[in-house]
Formats: C-alpha cells, structure tokens, sequence
C-alpha cells in the first residue's frame, strides 16, 4: 500500500493495529468488530485517497463517542455507523449500498478516531 496519501496510510495501519478479534468498544461484539474493520481497510484501499484529497478528516470517517464508542451514532463518522463497504465518496457524504453517511449534518459532534478510543480503554 505504499502508493496511498499518507494520511490513508496512516489511518489504514492505526485499524490494521487493532485485532479483527478484540473489539474496541463495548457494546460492538468482535463479530461486528471484523466486519467493520475489514469495511473501513477497504475504504482506505479503494477511496481514502479521494477522501483525502476531498478534505474528509480521520473523526469524520473514523471517529466514535469519547466514552460510548459505537453506542452514540450523534458522533460517529460515516464508517463507523453501519459496519458496511463504501461504494462512493463525495464531498459531503460517503455513499453505501443502500444509504449514505454525511459529514454535513448540522450540530455534528466528531469523536476522536477508534484507533484513539481504543487506546484510552485498552
């Protein structure tokens, strides 16, 4: 993957650190964990340059509730909300199969990225 921006770089290792198996927050079995994960290394691979180059932010994309994790959707960013693979990044939403996650939502709270969650409870 040395061809990525190295922001994507960056964010694709911080997920790679965290265990398919060890889910970072609490109320994110391991088995949702390994889907979302695996979704979000995807999103690095196929569209974090272009989020990148569209001004997305690691807490946009990544970020989770600084205490609740997953649990408080009102901050997480657009992969961290259902788990799926992105089909499209925009600059204002990131595009799923079947919905969209926005980093335009008015009143928006970004948490810190999972990779820092993790870290602060692991």
């Amino acid at each position: 993957m040395s061809d990525l921006p190295p922001a994507v770089a960056t964010w694709r290792d911080q997920l790679e650190r965290i265990s398919e198996r060890a889910s970072p927050c609490r109320y994110l079995t391991p088995t949702q964990w390994a889907t979302f994960r695996e979704a979000a290394i995807d999103f690095c691979d196929q569209l974090g340059a272009d989020a990148v180059a569209l001004g997305w932010t690691d807490r946009q994309l990544f970020g989770v509730h600084p205490e609740h994790g997953t649990l408080r959707v009102d901050y997480c960013g657009a992969l961290m909300i259902a788990g799926k693979k992105a089909q499209a990044v925009e600059a204002e939403r990131v595009v799923f199969e079947r919905t969209a996650g926005y980093r335009n939502t008015p009143g928006k709270m970004w948490g810190p990225p999972i990779w820092e969650f993790k870290a602060k409870v692991g």
